[in-house]
Protein backbone atom coordinates (compact mmCIF):
# COMPACT_ATOMS: atom_id res chain seq x y z
CA UNK A 1 0.00 0.00 0.00
CA UNK A 2 2.91 2.61 0.74
CA UNK A 3 4.33 1.71 -2.62
CA UNK A 4 1.34 2.69 -4.11
CA UNK A 5 0.12 6.00 -2.47
CA UNK A 6 3.67 6.92 -3.66
CA UNK A 7 2.76 6.13 -6.90
CA UNK A 8 -0.35 7.98 -6.97
CA UNK A 9 1.16 11.20 -5.66
CA UNK A 10 3.69 11.33 -7.94
CA UNK A 11 1.37 10.78 -10.88
CA UNK A 12 1.19 13.59 -13.21
CA UNK A 13 -1.99 15.62 -12.48
CA UNK A 14 -3.36 15.06 -16.06
CA UNK A 15 -2.80 13.09 -19.08
CA UNK A 16 -4.21 15.63 -21.45
CA UNK A 17 -5.56 19.79 -21.37
CA UNK A 18 -8.50 20.33 -23.22
CA UNK A 19 -11.41 22.73 -23.52
CA UNK A 20 -13.11 25.39 -25.62
CA UNK A 21 -11.83 28.70 -27.30
CA UNK A 22 -15.02 31.09 -26.84
CA UNK A 23 -15.13 34.61 -28.71
CA UNK A 24 -16.97 37.14 -26.33
CA UNK A 25 -17.41 39.72 -28.77
CA UNK A 26 -19.59 37.23 -30.74
CA UNK A 27 -20.54 35.39 -27.95
CA UNK A 28 -19.74 32.44 -30.30
CA UNK A 29 -17.26 29.22 -30.11
CA UNK A 30 -14.20 30.66 -31.93
CA UNK A 31 -12.44 28.12 -34.25
CA UNK A 32 -8.97 28.38 -35.73
CA UNK A 33 -7.19 30.09 -32.26
CA UNK A 34 -3.80 28.39 -31.59
CA UNK A 35 -3.59 27.71 -28.00
CA UNK A 36 -0.83 26.49 -26.57
CA UNK A 37 0.74 25.19 -23.28
CA UNK A 38 3.61 26.56 -21.36
CA UNK A 39 5.92 25.29 -18.86
CA UNK A 40 6.87 27.90 -16.20
CA UNK A 41 10.22 26.90 -14.47
CA UNK A 42 13.56 28.99 -13.68
CA UNK A 43 14.56 29.52 -17.09
CA UNK A 44 11.18 31.48 -17.90
CA UNK A 45 8.11 30.22 -20.12
CA UNK A 46 8.75 27.30 -22.06
CA UNK A 47 6.66 26.15 -25.02
CA UNK A 48 5.82 22.34 -24.60
CA UNK A 49 2.88 21.98 -27.37
CA UNK A 50 0.36 23.82 -29.01
CA UNK A 51 -3.45 23.20 -30.79
CA UNK A 52 -5.58 24.97 -33.08
CA UNK A 53 -9.63 25.00 -31.74
CA UNK A 54 -11.78 23.31 -33.96
CA UNK A 55 -15.04 24.47 -35.65
CA UNK A 56 -16.86 23.99 -32.20
CA UNK A 57 -13.86 26.01 -30.36
CA UNK A 58 -12.48 22.72 -28.90
CA UNK A 59 -9.27 21.98 -28.47
CA UNK A 60 -6.96 18.67 -26.99
CA UNK A 61 -2.85 19.36 -25.91
CA UNK A 62 -2.25 15.49 -25.36
CA UNK A 63 0.38 16.19 -23.10
CA UNK A 64 0.92 14.95 -19.19
CA UNK A 65 1.47 18.22 -17.04
CA UNK A 66 2.52 18.88 -13.20
CA UNK A 67 3.37 21.65 -11.59
CA UNK A 68 2.43 25.80 -12.98
CA UNK A 69 1.80 26.08 -16.20
CA UNK A 70 0.39 28.51 -18.37
CA UNK A 71 -1.98 28.53 -21.40
CA UNK A 72 -1.64 30.92 -24.41
CA UNK A 73 -4.24 31.77 -26.83
CA UNK A 74 -3.70 33.04 -29.51
CA UNK A 75 -6.61 35.49 -31.61
CA UNK A 76 -6.70 38.17 -34.14
CA UNK A 77 -3.12 39.27 -33.56
CA UNK A 78 -3.79 39.27 -29.56
CA UNK A 79 -2.36 36.63 -27.21
CA UNK A 80 -4.62 35.82 -23.84
CA UNK A 81 -3.35 33.89 -20.85
CA UNK A 82 -4.72 31.74 -18.47
CA UNK A 83 -3.16 30.42 -15.28
CA UNK A 84 -3.01 26.76 -14.35
CA UNK A 85 -1.90 26.64 -10.88
CA UNK A 86 -0.84 22.81 -9.47
CA UNK A 87 -3.68 20.86 -8.82
CA UNK A 88 -6.44 23.02 -10.92
CA UNK A 89 -8.34 21.34 -13.49
CA UNK A 90 -7.01 20.47 -17.09
CA UNK A 91 -9.88 19.64 -18.67
CA UNK A 92 -13.41 21.27 -19.95
CA UNK A 93 -11.73 24.36 -19.33
CA UNK A 94 -12.88 27.69 -21.35
CA UNK A 95 -10.58 30.19 -23.15
CA UNK A 96 -12.11 33.71 -23.37
CA UNK A 97 -10.98 35.99 -26.90
CA UNK A 98 -12.04 39.18 -28.42
CA UNK A 99 -12.10 40.27 -31.50
CA UNK A 100 -9.47 43.26 -32.01
CA UNK A 101 -9.83 46.72 -33.63
CA UNK A 102 -7.35 49.23 -33.94
CA UNK A 103 -9.47 51.71 -32.81
CA UNK A 104 -9.47 52.29 -28.88
CA UNK A 105 -13.67 51.63 -28.90
CA UNK A 106 -14.29 52.07 -25.42
CA UNK A 107 -11.16 51.74 -24.06
CA UNK A 108 -9.82 55.25 -21.97
CA UNK A 109 -7.87 56.10 -18.69
CA UNK A 110 -9.13 55.72 -15.60
CA UNK A 111 -6.56 56.88 -13.75
CA UNK A 112 -3.36 58.51 -14.27
CA UNK A 113 -0.41 58.94 -12.05
CA UNK A 114 2.89 60.83 -11.85
CA UNK A 115 5.43 60.45 -8.88
CA UNK A 116 7.95 62.72 -9.31
CA UNK A 117 11.69 62.19 -7.00
CA UNK A 118 14.64 65.00 -7.59
CA UNK A 119 17.75 64.49 -6.33
CA UNK A 120 21.41 65.22 -7.51
CA UNK A 121 20.91 66.84 -10.91
CA UNK A 122 18.10 64.42 -12.30
CA UNK A 123 14.56 63.58 -11.41
CA UNK A 124 12.91 60.01 -11.69
CA UNK A 125 9.82 60.47 -12.82
CA UNK A 126 7.22 57.04 -11.89
CA UNK A 127 4.28 57.23 -14.13
CA UNK A 128 1.21 54.93 -14.17
CA UNK A 129 -1.66 54.41 -16.64
CA UNK A 130 -4.87 52.28 -15.58
CA UNK A 131 -6.89 51.92 -18.90
CA UNK A 132 -10.70 50.74 -18.01
CA UNK A 133 -12.49 48.88 -21.57
CA UNK A 134 -15.63 47.87 -20.73
CA UNK A 135 -16.54 47.06 -24.51
CA UNK A 136 -16.26 44.07 -26.42
CA UNK A 137 -13.19 44.64 -29.01
CA UNK A 138 -9.54 44.64 -27.69
CA UNK A 139 -7.50 47.50 -28.80
CA UNK A 140 -4.74 46.36 -30.72
CA UNK A 141 -2.15 48.66 -33.14
CA UNK A 142 1.07 47.01 -33.53
CA UNK A 143 1.68 49.71 -36.48
CA UNK A 144 1.09 52.75 -34.04
CA UNK A 145 1.04 51.48 -30.58
CA UNK A 146 -2.19 52.02 -28.03
CA UNK A 147 -0.40 54.21 -25.21
CA UNK A 148 1.20 57.29 -26.46
CA UNK A 149 3.01 59.82 -23.77
CA UNK A 150 5.82 62.23 -23.63
CA UNK A 151 8.90 62.38 -21.74
CA UNK A 152 11.60 65.26 -22.32
CA UNK A 153 14.93 64.95 -22.45
CA UNK A 154 15.05 61.16 -20.91
CA UNK A 155 18.40 60.04 -20.13
CA UNK A 156 18.64 56.32 -20.59
CA UNK A 157 16.13 54.01 -21.23
CA UNK A 158 12.25 54.30 -20.42
CA UNK A 159 11.19 50.94 -19.67
CA UNK A 160 7.59 50.25 -19.18
CA UNK A 161 5.56 47.20 -17.72
CA UNK A 162 2.27 46.22 -18.64
CA UNK A 163 -0.24 44.58 -16.66
CA UNK A 164 -3.47 42.61 -18.42
CA UNK A 165 -6.72 41.93 -16.86
CA UNK A 166 -6.13 39.25 -14.90
CA UNK A 167 -2.48 38.81 -15.95
CA UNK A 168 0.86 39.52 -14.07
CA UNK A 169 3.06 42.32 -15.18
CA UNK A 170 5.30 41.78 -18.03
CA UNK A 171 8.23 44.19 -19.77
CA UNK A 172 5.78 45.99 -22.92
CA UNK A 173 7.81 46.93 -26.05
CA UNK A 174 8.49 50.60 -26.47
CA UNK A 175 9.86 52.87 -29.21
CA UNK A 176 10.42 56.54 -30.10
CA UNK A 177 7.69 58.17 -32.78
CA UNK A 178 8.82 60.99 -35.23
CA UNK A 179 7.10 63.08 -32.98
CA UNK A 180 9.58 64.87 -30.47
CA UNK A 181 9.68 63.16 -27.34
CA UNK A 182 6.74 61.54 -28.05
CA UNK A 183 6.89 57.34 -27.46
CA UNK A 184 4.24 54.58 -27.88
CA UNK A 185 3.82 51.37 -26.24
CA UNK A 186 2.80 47.92 -28.46
CA UNK A 187 0.53 46.69 -25.58
CA UNK A 188 -3.25 45.23 -26.88
CA UNK A 189 -6.03 46.81 -24.05
CA UNK A 190 -8.32 44.22 -23.71
CA UNK A 191 -11.47 44.21 -22.64
CA UNK A 192 -11.36 44.81 -18.33
CA UNK A 193 -8.38 47.10 -16.70
CA UNK A 194 -5.08 47.68 -18.04
CA UNK A 195 -2.23 49.09 -16.08
CA UNK A 196 0.88 50.71 -17.64
CA UNK A 197 4.13 51.27 -15.17
CA UNK A 198 6.59 54.20 -16.98
CA UNK A 199 10.19 54.25 -15.02
CA UNK A 200 12.84 56.89 -16.56
CA UNK A 201 14.66 59.67 -15.51
CA UNK A 202 15.45 63.76 -17.04
CA UNK A 203 17.71 66.02 -16.15
CA UNK A 204 16.66 68.56 -13.31
CA UNK A 205 17.80 71.31 -11.10
CA UNK A 206 16.05 72.47 -7.79
CA UNK A 207 13.85 74.87 -8.53
CA UNK A 208 13.80 75.16 -12.31
CA UNK A 209 10.74 74.61 -14.72
CA UNK A 210 9.77 71.61 -15.49
CA UNK A 211 6.79 71.19 -18.42
CA UNK A 212 5.34 67.95 -19.39
CA UNK A 213 1.86 66.95 -21.79
CA UNK A 214 -0.81 64.63 -21.37
CA UNK A 215 -1.51 62.88 -24.80
CA UNK A 216 -4.19 60.23 -23.79
CA UNK A 217 -6.35 63.52 -22.82
CA UNK A 218 -7.97 61.82 -20.28
CA UNK A 219 -9.26 63.64 -16.93
CA UNK A 220 -7.83 61.96 -14.32
CA UNK A 221 -4.44 62.87 -13.80
CA UNK A 222 -2.69 63.48 -10.30
CA UNK A 223 1.43 64.66 -9.92
CA UNK A 224 2.50 63.36 -6.61
CA UNK A 225 5.77 64.58 -4.28
CA UNK A 226 7.40 62.99 -2.52
CA UNK A 227 7.68 64.06 1.46
CA UNK A 228 9.68 66.83 1.87
CA UNK A 229 9.55 67.80 -1.50
CA UNK A 230 7.67 70.68 -2.53
CA UNK A 231 5.76 71.04 -5.69
CA UNK A 232 4.45 74.24 -7.13
CA UNK A 233 2.37 75.05 -10.56
CA UNK A 234 -0.67 76.34 -12.35
CA UNK A 235 -3.78 74.52 -13.05
CA UNK A 236 -3.30 72.12 -9.72
CA UNK A 237 -5.69 71.31 -6.90
CA UNK A 238 -4.14 70.19 -3.65
CA UNK A 239 -5.71 66.78 -3.11
CA UNK A 240 -4.50 66.63 0.54
CA UNK A 241 -1.16 64.19 2.25
CA UNK A 242 -1.65 60.31 1.65
CA UNK A 243 -1.88 59.84 5.30
CA UNK A 244 1.36 56.88 5.41
CA UNK A 245 4.06 58.08 3.40
CA UNK A 246 2.60 61.85 3.58
CA UNK A 247 3.28 62.40 0.11
CA UNK A 248 1.05 64.83 -1.49
CA UNK A 249 -1.09 64.62 -4.04
CA UNK A 250 -2.30 67.06 -6.63
CA UNK A 251 -5.32 66.84 -9.23
CA UNK A 252 -4.61 68.70 -12.64
CA UNK A 253 -6.88 70.55 -14.48
CA UNK A 254 -6.07 70.53 -18.47
CA UNK A 255 -3.22 68.29 -20.49
CA UNK A 256 -0.70 70.26 -19.65
CA UNK A 257 1.79 71.47 -17.18
CA UNK A 258 4.99 73.59 -15.57
CA UNK A 259 5.83 72.92 -12.24
CA UNK A 260 8.54 73.68 -9.75
CA UNK A 261 9.94 70.84 -6.93
CA UNK A 262 12.40 72.09 -4.49
CA UNK A 263 13.65 70.41 -0.98
CA UNK A 264 15.26 67.04 -0.57
CA UNK A 265 12.78 63.37 -0.25
CA UNK A 266 12.41 62.76 3.44
CA UNK A 267 12.89 59.35 4.97
CA UNK A 268 9.56 57.08 4.87
CA UNK A 269 7.60 58.42 8.18
CA UNK A 270 7.78 56.17 10.86
CA UNK A 271 4.09 54.07 10.27
CA UNK A 272 5.25 53.32 6.37
CA UNK A 273 8.30 52.13 7.79
CA UNK A 274 7.06 50.12 10.66
CA UNK A 275 4.41 48.24 7.58
CA UNK A 276 7.79 46.61 6.41
CA UNK A 277 5.69 47.38 2.71
CA UNK A 278 8.88 49.32 1.30
CA UNK A 279 11.81 47.04 2.14
CA UNK A 280 9.97 43.63 1.24
CA UNK A 281 11.20 41.77 -1.46
CA UNK A 282 9.16 41.53 -4.98
CA UNK A 283 7.37 38.29 -4.49
CA UNK A 284 6.10 38.57 -0.67
CA UNK A 285 4.16 42.13 -0.92
CA UNK A 286 0.67 42.52 -0.98
CA UNK A 287 -0.68 41.79 -4.33
CA UNK A 288 -1.25 45.78 -5.31
CA UNK A 289 2.34 46.26 -4.79
CA UNK A 290 3.40 43.33 -7.31
CA UNK A 291 1.94 45.23 -10.30
CA UNK A 292 4.52 48.53 -9.47
CA UNK A 293 7.19 48.92 -11.85
CA UNK A 294 10.64 47.65 -10.13
CA UNK A 295 11.96 50.66 -8.77
CA UNK A 296 12.64 51.42 -4.49
CA UNK A 297 10.53 50.55 -2.32
CA UNK A 298 9.41 53.56 -1.02
CA UNK A 299 7.95 54.62 -4.54
CA UNK A 300 6.38 51.34 -5.09
CA UNK A 301 4.84 52.24 -1.38
CA UNK A 302 3.58 56.07 -2.23
CA UNK A 303 2.12 54.88 -5.54
CA UNK A 304 0.12 51.94 -3.83
CA UNK A 305 -1.19 54.17 -1.46
CA UNK A 306 -1.99 56.37 -3.51
CA UNK A 307 -4.02 54.53 -6.29
CA UNK A 308 -5.93 53.04 -3.04
CA UNK A 309 -6.88 56.51 -1.84
CA UNK A 310 -8.23 57.72 -5.35
CA UNK A 311 -10.43 54.80 -5.59
CA UNK A 312 -12.31 55.03 -2.19
CA UNK A 313 -12.62 58.85 -3.17
CA UNK A 314 -10.19 60.51 -0.64
CA UNK A 315 -11.82 59.36 2.22
CA UNK A 316 -9.25 58.11 4.20
CA UNK A 317 -7.19 60.98 3.13
CA UNK A 318 -10.04 63.53 4.77
CA UNK A 319 -10.35 61.45 7.77
CA UNK A 320 -6.62 61.75 8.13
CA UNK A 321 -6.67 65.67 8.41
CA UNK A 322 -10.61 66.27 10.06
CA UNK A 323 -9.67 69.12 10.74
CA UNK A 324 -8.07 71.02 7.14
CA UNK A 325 -11.15 70.98 4.28
CA UNK A 326 -9.47 70.10 1.28
CA UNK A 327 -10.77 71.46 -2.11
CA UNK A 328 -12.08 68.80 -3.69
CA UNK A 329 -11.50 67.27 -7.17
CA UNK A 330 -14.54 66.15 -9.00
CA UNK A 331 -12.41 64.04 -10.76
CA UNK A 332 -12.37 61.70 -8.47
CA UNK A 333 -15.95 60.82 -8.39
CA UNK A 334 -14.94 58.91 -12.16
Amino acid sequence: MPVLLAFLLAAPLSAAVTGTVINRTTGQPQPGATVGLNRLGQNGIELIDQAKSDAQGKFTINQEIQGPHLLRTAFDGVTYNHMLPPGSPTTGLTLDVFNASKEPGSAKVSKHMLLFEPSGGQMVINESYIYGNDGKTAWNDPDRGTLHFYAPKVEGKVTVTATAPGGMPIPAPVNKTSKPDVYAVDFSIKPGETRFDLNYTVPYTEGAPYAGKILTNDENTYLIAPNGITLEGANLKDMGTEPRTQAHIYGLSGTSYQIQLTGTEAAPPAAAAADGSADQPESSGPQIEQIMPRVNGQTKLILALAFGILALGFALLYRANPGTPKESNERSRH
